[in-house]
């Protein structure tokens, strides 16, 4: 039988998902001769050719992806091996860690935080704020037990390491200066704003979410102003400098960022900051997609199916919001 060593088997997993043996080698803490030595014991052993040139890189064989496929199925049967054994030992007690994107953690995280003290004492949540797209490669690396991202950056659901949960589909709302004349307008959709100047994010989860709502809706946005910070962004909109989305769970979150980790603008108290009105869009309301996941395989360990349960009530129970929340 050939001899199946899973230190190995991870390199070489971690080669194929980030294709250079010295991307590979920083991700592990490794030199560049030391993994190239590892996959080279691990051809011996399993009696295989695993890389082959390609060019000045190297590229996995055939019978590699054979091996890990039935490697990423080993993978998953460890990582239930030690949820079970989490829960032999642990019980309902032990410490459940929790990567997530800024708005995700005052709108979601931290009311099932607080359910779960109330229902799981012995359980405790660790948060950790995270990029949409870094929360899972804080999963990858097992910094942390789940995360929650937006669906457009996350991996596809036939992703074999990692088992994903729709939690919310959050409608995206418009902002408004008060005096605009579609500020009370019925049905206000959100091609109505096609030539509107707009105000976004430069770059990352937020600029995508905003010019990718606006294309659906049959234009390109023009990015009048450019900010990353919602006090910035509010300042200008109440100025009638410009438009932005605000995802409804950011309004019900209650924070003051956008842009960070797939975040966005959120109002103060629930309503409209001095001088603005946001909307609820008719007809072409764009929503953005939350999810969660966990290591494929560990989602059944008793304190992140806890977790993933007040997370799921949590965002079944989201307030709709009013068609229009002006400012006083």
């Amino acid at each position: 039988m050939a001899d199946w060593d899973l230190k190995k088997l991870r390199i070489l997993r971690t080669l194929q998902e980030l294709g250079t043996v010295t991307a590979t080698a920083e991700a592990l803490h490794m030199t560049p001769s030391a993994v190239s030595q590892q996959l080279t014991g691990l051809a011996r052993a399993l009696g295989v050719t695993l890389l082959e040139a390609h060019g000045r890189r190297v590229r996995l064989t055939d019978a590699a992806e054979l091996v890990l496929r039935h490697a990423e199925a080993v993978f998953a049967e460890l990582e239930r091996a030690d949820a079970e054994l989490l829960g032999y030992l642990q019980g309902e007690a032990g410490q459940v860690r929790v990567g997530a994107f800024a708005t995700a953690i005052p709108a979601l995280v931290v009311p099932a935080v607080q359910e779960l003290r109330r229902s799981h004492p012995g359980l405790s949540v660790a948060v950790r704020e995270a990029e949409a797209e870094a929360a899972y490669e804080l999963l990858a690396e097992g910094s942390v037990d789940l995360a929650l991202s937006l669906a457009a950056h996350a991996p596809t659901p036939r992703d074999p390491k990692f088992s994903r949960v729709a939690l919310l589909a959050d409608p995206l709302d418009v902002a408004l200066p008060a005096g605009h004349p579609l500020a009370a307008a019925p049905g206000l959709r959100l091609a109505d704003l096609a030539d509107e100047p707009w105000i976004f994010g430069s770059s990352g989860p937020w600029s995508q979410i905003t010019t990718t709502a606006c294309e659906h809706a049959g234009f390109v946005p023009e990015q009048a102003h450019a900010a990353a910070d919602w006090s910035a962004i509010w300042a200008m909109v109440a100025a009638g400098m410009g438009v932005a989305l605000v995802p409804r769970m950011a309004r019900a979150g209650g924070i003051g960022a956008v842009g960070r980790g797939g975040g966005a603008p959120a109002e103060r108290g629930g309503r409209g900051g001095d001088g603005v009105v946001l909307r609820v869009l008719s007809g072409d309301q764009p929503r953005r997609h939350v999810v969660a996941a966990a290591r494929r395989g560990s989602e059944g360990a008793p304190g992140p199916a806890r977790v993933l349960a007040a997370l799921r009530q949590v965002a079944a129970a989201q307030p709709p919001g009013e068609e229009t929340v002006q400012s006083s």
